[in-house]
């Protein structure tokens, strides 16, 4: 096994930890629309074959199901899927524990393609791009949802930056993928009728940037792992704290926040 082996089983295993800690699905809870978004994007309608790419809870999975597809949803993340899982009742969906860089599908064995503010998140982009193309057949569609560098949850992720330990090698910024000139480049002449739009979702559920900070602090993985790598600082949690909150309270006007993302749906060659 080589040191670059290695170091991606590390980036792995820290992923998968960061993603079980605190509680995703309530979170996921809070952007269950954009599945619904997602699949009339494509669009996705009864009969294909879709795969949910780093699917969490499974917002795009259900979604699409209940639109008459037959999907698989997979994640990195066997605990989130055990919530989508429990949630989907009799829904056509298969749950599978899969890496979005390494799928154990065959070449074009699906209709589509889907990830919602999912595949932005593992570490190495080339190699999602490559898998999310090979396992869709031609003509077979693409559909992407994720967070744009300059919205609400980007600008989050760049208060917490500073404070969270610094990334293993190999890892880029997720939302390079919100970047629509980043990810035709990551696509490329794989793909044809390439159309994407910015978009925001209406979060309607913090009266003031103190309350959504304490409902991510203990919810979301990222800020959940960067909290406890400043247990022992608390001048540093303090100044994180006030950091998110100021940044939440500039993005509340009466009581609803608008989070803005990057729709992409394109055609395989």
């Amino acid at each position: 096994m080589t040191i670059t082996d290695i170091s991606d089983q590390q980036l792995k295993a820290r992923h998968r930890t960061l993603w079980a800690s605190g509680d995703y699905p309530a979170v996921a809870e809070l952007i269950g629309s954009l599945g619904r978004r997602l699949v009339e994007a494509v669009p996705i309608s009864a009969g294909p074959r879709v795969i949910d790419v780093a699917a969490g809870a499974g917002n795009v999975a259900i979604a699409a199901a209940d639109a008459g597809a037959h999907v698989v949803a997979t994640d990195l993340v066997p605990e989130l899927l055990a919530v989508g899982e429990s949630s989907a009742g009799d829904r056509s969906i298969v749950w599978r524990t899969a890496d979005a860089e390494d799928l154990p599908f065959a070449e074009g064995e699906f209709d589509c393609a889907v990830s919602c503010v999912g595949v932005m998140f593992a570490p190495h982009y080339e190699r999602c791009a490559v898998e999310l193309i090979r396992v869709t057949r031609s003509g077979g569609r693409i559909g992407l949802i994720n967070w744009t560098p300059a919205g609400f949850i980007g600008q989050l992720f760049s208060v917490l930056k500073p404070y969270a330990p610094p990334p293993l090698p190999g890892a880029q910024p997720g939302v390079l993928w919100g970047d629509v000139d980043h990810v035709r480049a990551l696509f490329g002449e794989r793909v044809t009728d390439v159309e994407a739009r910015t978009e925001s979702v209406t979060i309607d559920r913090f009266d003031d940037g103190a309350a959504f900070r304490d409902f991510f602090k203990a919810h979301y993985g990222p800020m959940v792992a960067t909290y406890r790598g400043l247990a022992d600082d608390s001048t540093r949690t303090a100044a994180l704290d006030a950091a998110i909150a100021e940044l939440a309270d500039e993005h509340i006007t009466d009581g609803t926040m608008q989070w803005e993302y990057l729709l992409v749906t394109a055609t395989v060659v």
